[in-house]
Parts: C-alpha cells; structure tokens; sequence
C-alpha cells in the first residue's frame, strides 16, 4: 500500500482529528497511487497516523480512520451502522413519528468524507463527492443492504454531478440496487406529517432539500394569518407548511418550470380545493418579481436561494448578491413582518452573511432586529474536528 510521509511539524491537524490532509503537508510519497485509491498517512518521524482516500488536488487524502479500521472488509458496514445509530438517537427513524425521509450520511460529519446518503422511505440516493467514495459505491451499496435488509427497496447512484469529472469516471447516474418488483423514479415521503413527491433522477440534489425541515416547521409556526412569499421555492416545501398551519395566501416563486410542476403537485397532493385555492404558483425570477412588487405585499417571506458561492474565488460577489436579495425582501415586506432568510454556500460563514443582512437592511433604511439564528437539523451533522461541516446557516428577522 502507498505510504505518505508528512513534512515535519505537519501531523498537528491529525492529531486533532482534521479529516483532510493538504498537498502541502506532504513530505514524500512512496508509491504510485491511483486517484481514489486507499492509502496510508505517516508523521515525518514514521509514526502511523491515518488512513484514507488519495485524490489530485489541494485536499490529497480524505481520511477514513485514524487507525487501520478502513482496512478492514466491514467497514462501511460498520460506518453506515453507525450513522443510522445516530438517525434513531436523534428519533428520524421511526415513520409513525411522522418523516420517513432523512440524511444518513453526511460526508465528514459522519466520518465518510466524501459520501452523501439521504434514505427516502426505502430508497437510498448515494452522492460521491470524491474518487475514492465513487469507486466504493458498490461495497457501500452492500453495506447498505445489510444494515436496512428488506427495508431497502432501490439504490440510486446520483454522483454525475459530484464527482471529480476530470478523474475519467463513467459518471452516468443510475440504480447500483432494485429489489424485485421496484420500477419507479419517484415516491411520496412524509416529513413531520407532510406529504412531498421526491423524484430522485430529475430532481435537485438527491431529489428533495433534507436540510429544511427543521426551518419548515418553524415557518410554519409563524404563518398561520399571515401572506406568505417563498422565494426561491424548489418544490415547495415552506409553502406547504404555511398553507397547513394557516397561511392567508402562499405565494411560490422558481425560475425552473419542473420544480414549479411539483409545486402544484405537492399542492394538490396535501389539501383539499379550498386550501390549494390559497396558494399561487409564479415561475419567474425571484429578484425581479420582489423588486417589481409593491411594498407591504407580504406579512412573511422566505429567502432561500441555491449557493451564490461555490468557491472562495467568487465570495466577494456572493455576498454582494445576498446584500441586493434580501435589501429587496426587507424593503417589501409589511411593517412587522418576518423574513426567513439563509445562505448554503459553505465559504459564506455566518459572521459574513449576517454583516450582508446587516448591510441589506441599513440600504433600505428600515429597522430589523434578529428573532433567530438558523442552521441545519441533526441528520446533517457537522463533525467538531471539521467545522467546516456546517453550511446551512439563516436569520429570522422582524422588520419594523
């Protein structure tokens, strides 16, 4: 097995249990590793530290284990074990309780960097963000069988669009497992009572926004007597718990015509012809149609758009576009009302989103006092040696 030695004094960050090791900690290398492949971490002084994934780039190994575990043939099984532990301790397993949909694998935060994993009541949707995770998706395929045994009906290979595309993978998603008789794309899940048609194969991600479902419900806390705007709507999952808890009118905005296809779906899949009657769906752009609204429009709005940054080349103008987003809801929305509003770009940390609200509301010269901070729920689960596990973060502001 391919042996990396680190520079001297480098290791630091292994031994607070970081699980990344840069390409410029590495002293030497002794072997020819493929991208992808297994190997083992040494401090300068030849004391073992790690194991992990090899990848090209500024991250050259993703660890697995800080021993030799990921060695061992079960382990992804007792990895995968491990993470559903967690769902049922923090009560997401159980479907009577109302959600059979959640995150079981959350990259670093579940020691599996590189992997994502969202079960949607039997089906798993698998999302490698490395070489390493993609080349293991058969045996993590297997370990999955084991761990839910006859409870597992499909798994869906979704990495076209996560995996290094440089790499010379075969990146054309698809099922790696069917149970027999399975034959659909999509299906309906419950989260905390409320019904949503995930279709993994054209939908966003792994077909559905797992880490909103604690935002959901507290939207929905707020929504009953008021009108409601969700920018941004994907397929409409605060529109749906404001219309269940109340909401005068819900208003859905999207660009993308299938997601407001779904919208209507999930609409019509919910409540009866007298509650849907309360909800319209636009398919335009969010910004202008808040910019071309009149002011006082909406007692409630729900600013939630995709990641403005991917990267830290491009952080300067993504927080000039949160600075204009949400200066436009705060300038529209009605004396006393509330605005949701978030960022997922993980190089956006929250002291920087919050100055952008800041700067947003002292432009628009209205008084705004924060009532929350959000984040991600527990099933997205940030490991405390890798803070940088955590990109979900939002306010709940009252606008005067």
């Amino acid at each position: 097995m391919t042996k990396i030695y680190l520079r001297k004094g480098r290791e630091e960050s292994l031994l607070r249990f970081h699980p990344w090791v840069f390409s410029g900690a590495i002293g030497n290398i002794v072997g020819n590793p493929a991208e992808g492949e297994l190997v083992e971490v040494y401090a300068a002084d030849g004391s073992f530290m790690a194991v992990g994934h090899y990848q090209i780039g500024s991250i050259a190994v993703r660890v697995l284990s800080f021993d030799d575990s990921a060695l061992k043939p079960d382990f992804y099984e007792n990895a995968l074990a491990k993470a559903l532990e967690v769902r049922k301790a923090v009560c997401l397993t159980d479907p009577a309780k109302g959600t059979n949909c959640y995150r079981l694998v959350h990259g670093e935060g579940d020691n599996l960097p590189g992997l994502i994993i969202d079960w949607y009541d039997g089906v798993c949707v698998l999302q490698a963000h490395s070489v390493g995770m993609f080349r293991a998706k058969h045996q993590i395929c297997e370990a999955l069988r084991k761990i839910y045994g006859e409870q597992l009906k499909a798994v869906y290979d979704k990495s076209s669009g996560t995996a290094p595309f440089k790499a010379g993978l075969d990146l054309i998603d698809g099922y790696i497992y069917k149970a027999e008789g399975f034959c659909d794309d999509e299906q309906t899940v419950l989260e905390n009572g409320h019904k949503f048609i995930v279709n993994w194969t054209e939908g966003q991600k792994t077909g559905f926004f797992l880490d909103q479902r604690e935002n959901r419900a507290l939207v929905g806390r707020y929504a009953k007597g008021r009108r409601v705007l969700n920018l941004f709507c994907y397929t409409g999952g605060f529109s749906i718990y404001a219309l269940a808890n109340g909401a005068l009118s819900v208003e859905s905005v999207d660009s993308s015509a299938k997601a407001m296809m779904m919208v209507d779906r999930n609409v019509k899949l919910n409540f009866d012809e007298e509650t849907a009657a309360r909800h319209t769906s636009l398919c335009c752009d969010a910004i202008d149609y808040v910019k071309a609204a009149p002011e006082g429009k909406w007692d409630l709005m729900i600013v939630d758009p995709p990641a403005f940054a991917k990267h830290r080349g491009v952080l300067k103008n993504a927080l000039r576009a949160y600075q204009r987003l949400n200066a436009a809801a705060i300038s529209k929305v009605a004396p006393g009302g509330l605005v949701f509003t978030y960022s997922c770009s993980q190089v956006v940390d929250k002291e920087a989103f919050a100055l952008a609200v800041f700067s947003a509301a002292a432009s628009v010269g209205r008084r705004v006092r924060i009532l929350d901070r959000l984040n991600q729920p527990a099933d997205h689960s940030v490991n405390i040696y890798h803070p940088e596990g955590e990109y979900l973060k939002g306010l709940l502001l009252y606008v005067e």
